[in-house]
Parts: C-alpha cells; structure tokens; sequence
C-alpha cells in the first residue's frame, strides 16, 4: 500500500424532498470534491445514513415519510456526525429545535448553493480538527490516520517496525483503535469499513485474520480479541 494515499473526500448526506434543488446542491457539492449521497423522502436518507456513514448530513426539516428532526435525534442517538439543518421556514422555534437537539448549523431557504457548500467546508473543520493529523495510540502500536501508516514502537528500545497493511486491513484496524476494549460485530465493522461493498459479514473475518498475522509477525499478539457469538475487539496487554 502507498503510505501517501489520500484520503478519500468527506462523504455528504442530502436529505432533500425538492428535486431540483437537491440536483443543484449535489452538483456543487461534487465540483467542489465532495461524494455525495441523496434520499428524497425521511426514509430512504434515514437508511443511506445507517449504510454510509457519512462525514455530514444535511437535512430539510419538511421530508416526507419521516421529518428531518427526527432524523436528527437518530443520528444523535449513534453519534457526533455533524448535521446541517436546511429548511424554508425561518421561524426560531425550529431552529432553536434543531440546535438544542445538537444541530451544527441551520441554513433558511432561499439560499445560494456556493455558500451551502461553503458551510458544510465550514462545519466540516470545525468538527473534525484534527482529521488530517490524527494518531492513534494504542499499545504499541501507533497509527497514523493522515499518513495510512501503523508502526510499532517498543519500551525496550528496539528498532521501530512498520507493519504493512491493505486499504481494508488499515480501515479495519484504525477503526477498532479509535474505541480500544469496544465490542463490534461483523456488520458494524462491514458498514464502517467496506460502506461501498456488497462484501458478506463473514469476509471480515478473512480480513482480520491476515491483519492479525501481520501485527504477530510484528511483534503484536493477542491484540485483537474475537468475542465469541457477537464479533471482535482490540483489546492491548
């Protein structure tokens, strides 16, 4: 694997029932590098977001099916993902709304496509600070989210070993590090590490045997725990 392999561009949900106006706001989004992803309805962008994972969401408040607040308390329920409130009614009952229940911003409608793009760049810096630098630490292994590098590094003072790892194999790996002793099944380590593969539950258990052989060869054993009936975890000495 090239060590300097960019990492990929954020991942945006557009949660938008007005056709037109989401294939606006897409399209400009995606000339300014960012993926994205789009449902229409409550629904279907409820589910892209439990398959994608994306880094934002952005959700009008009026959708069909299911309304975007109720999105909102969802995605809070699983997490910190920064969402963007989109939404024609300006009143501050709403806003007020979407922000207590952790909204990271609130844009009104009308509003000029560019600068939506330029709030999502915005929130995106804000909440992820340190995404281009990130290092994880567990053990004795050091994990260089911005570089794609994992080294060990040992007390007795032995000569750092880099351990050679796959795309998969790294996103396995820094995904277990970043909640270390945690628990996850198959299908949470499939939705956060292969969100665009049709790959079965049971290839991350190919994926992390080999990853396990490479950090034994390393010098790394009994690093990742499987628990047996629910999934694996990374559990240091």
């Amino acid at each position: 694997m090239n060590p300097g392999t960019a990492l990929p561009s954020p991942l945006v949900l557009l949660a938008e029932d007005e056709t037109d106006l989401a294939h606006i706001l897409l399209a400009y989004m995606e000339r300014d590098g960012l993926r994205t992803v789009h449902g229409q309805d409550g629904p279907t962008a409820l589910q892209h977001f439990r398959q994608c994972k994306p880094d934002i969401a952005l959700l009008d408040i009026s959708l069909p099916g299911q309304d975007g607040i109720d999105i909102l308390k969802d995605i809070r329920s699983r997490g910190n993902t920064p969402v963007i409130m989109v939404t024609a009614v300006s009143d501050e009952v709403s806003k007020l709304l979407s922000l207590r229940m952790g909204a990271d911003d609130y844009i009104v409608k009308p509003f000029n496509p560019a600068e939506v793009v330029a709030r999502v760049r915005a929130v995106l810096r804000r909440t992820q600070p340190s995404q281009e630098t990130t290092l994880l630490k567990v053990g004795e292994l050091e994990i260089d989210v911005s570089a794609y590098t994992v080294h060990v590094q040992r007390d007795d003072g032995s000569p750092t070993t880099q351990v050679p790892l796959t795309l998969t194999e790294f996103r396995l790996l820094a995904y277990l590090a970043r909640q270390p002793r945690r628990c996850f099944s198959r299908a949470d380590l499939v939705d956060a590490c292969l969100p665009e593969s049709d790959a079965l539950d049971r290839v991350i258990d190919s994926h992390l045997s080999k990853l396990r052989r490479k950090l034994q060869d390393a010098g790394c054993r009994r690093l990742i725990e499987t628990v047996r009936g629910v999934g694996y975890r990374l559990w240091p000495e």
